[in-house]
């Protein structure tokens, strides 16, 4: 028996084929790739990604960031949208080499890195992106729960986990079931919870600090940014940049701020942001109100494009590396891992898992930006399989990782420890006020800019539009 892990040609041939007619990506990542996706399809597509289940919890780290003290209303609402603003504007700025180049995001590293050292990011994303869907299995199942009778977990991980890996291996046409028909179901639904909030007196505006508005903004940052590594598995079946940039920003951005706002309206209303369990108690609060349980309904089984999506973009960054696998079975392996792990992973330290990936994914966006579009990358990036090491390219992402976790470490077991101890060492102490994310991108553009001389060193090789 075979072991031979790659398809045969003519069997990938076939399959690619009867995909490419139903407007599906290739089996493969050198197959051909449908541009079918307007402005409408993307704004659908990103404004479901906006709302999540994820965000009204997000909200209480937002009121208490870093556990110091409590932000007032005004100063959390700013927060949200600054970071958000600033974190959906890297999403879309690198969703544009996608839609250029027809290439996912992780192949799209291969012009930055050359394909080997793409290999790195490639690997980190996988793990934030696995990471990812079990986060979102686990919060469906959490809220399913609670919504619906018996009280038994597993099985609603299981059905979110089959349902993900299914609309995975079927991915445009999940984005297009998500525009014609879920949206106005969520609006709707979205509407109606924020009505109900807003019943309640609201406490003073203006109570509180402003003191933790960058640490704030951060995280609002780092949960946009974490599709910078996804976007262009998406926008590169975009027929126009316009319709790319445009549908991610305005999609994503709109109903982030509106889920975490609502987590806020919640937090000063009904929930006590001191409780023991807040995201049961958020829940909770939403399927309280009348016909609240069809709301919360509905986007429970909404939040499945999330999980979908990780899922989707996990197998197709895979394919980086593993360019001739079937990106079918690779979506099937990782959802069923991902499902796996769902069912013995609890959700904790979200925030800090946020810290992470952020101090990750934000100097990369940088590096990728000023080589892209500044230093005349555009013309002339090499996607291919053959695409030469530029290890002149790590250096400014990681001064960036590096400057990041200086100005507000993940607190990640002695992770945080180490970075507070190698900061007294070089008389390194980062100002209260200080954003971790702003400081590292500029950090890493400068730098970027900086390196121009040998940033633009490249041998010849396939260029732009080629991903073999």
């Amino acid at each position: 028996m075979s072991t031979d892990l790659n398809p045969p040609a003519a069997t990938s041939s076939s399959s690619s084929a009867v995909l490419a007619s139903l407007n599906e990506p290739a089996v493969i990542l050198d197959g051909p790739t449908p541009r079918t996706l307007g402005t409408w399809d993307q704004l659908a597509f990103w404004a479901n990604l906006g709302v999540s289940l994820l965000g009204p919890v997000t909200a209480l780290y937002l009121l208490h960031p870093n556990d110091g003290p409590k932000l007032s209303l005004v100063a959390a609402f700013v927060a949200l949208c600054v970071g958000t603003v600033l974190g959906t504007l890297l999403v879309s700025i690198v969703s544009v080499p996608g839609v250029d180049t027809g290439s996912p995001a992780m192949v799209l590293l291969r012009g930055l890195f050359g394909t080997r050292l793409s290999y790195l990011p490639t690997v980190l994303n996988l793990l934030q992106c696995l990471g990812w869907a079990v986060f979102e299995l686990v919060v469906i199942a959490s809220a399913a729960d609670q919504l619906l009778p018996g009280h038994v977990h597993w099985p609603y991980v299981l059905a979110a986990g089959i349902l993900s890996t299914l609309m995975a291996i079927r991915p445009l046409g999940s984005v297009r079931v998500l525009r014609k028909y879920v949206l106005v179901a969520v609006v709707v639904a979205s509407v109606y919870l924020f009505v109900q909030m807003l019943r309640h007196p609201l406490p003073s505006l203006t109570a509180g600090s402003w003191s933790g508005f960058w640490p704030a903004t951060d995280v609002m940052i780092a949960l946009s940014v974490s599709w910078v590594p996804l976007a262009a598995d998406y926008t590169r079946h975009c027929r126009t940049v316009r319709s790319a940039f445009l549908g991610s920003f305005i999609g994503y951005t709109l109903t982030q701020v509106a889920y975490v706002a609502l987590g806020l309206l919640a937090f000063a209303t009904v929930v006590s942001p001191d409780a023991v369990d807040p995201q049961t108690d958020i829940f909770g609060a939403f399927i309280a109100v009348p016909l609240g349980g069809v709301a919360f309904l509905i986007l429970v089984a909404r939040e499945l494009d999330q999980s979908f999506a990780n899922v989707y973009s996990t197998a197709t960054s895979a394919q980086n590396v593993l360019h001739r696998m079937d990106r079918r079975l690779l979506a099937l392996g990782i959802g069923t891992v991902a499902t796996l792990l769902a069912l013995i992973v609890p959700i904790s330290k979200y925030q800090n898992f946020l810290s992470l990936i952020g101090s990750i994914f934000v100097p990369l966006a940088a590096v990728l930006i000023a080589d892209y579009f500044l230093l005349g990358g555009r013309g002339r990036w090499n996607v291919g399989q053959d695409a030469p090491m530029r290890w002149i390219a790590l250096v400014p992402w990681i001064v960036g990782i590096a400057i990041y976790q200086l100005v507000a470490p993940s607190d990640i077991g002695h992770w945080a420890s180490w970075w507070h101890s190698f900061g007294d060492a070089i008389g390194w102490h980062s100002p209260s006020w200080s954003s971790a994310s702003v400081v590292s991108l500029a950090v890493s553009l400068i730098l970027t800019l900086l390196l121009a001389p040998w940033m633009r060193r490249r041998r010849p090789g396939r260029v732009i539009g080629s991903s073999a």
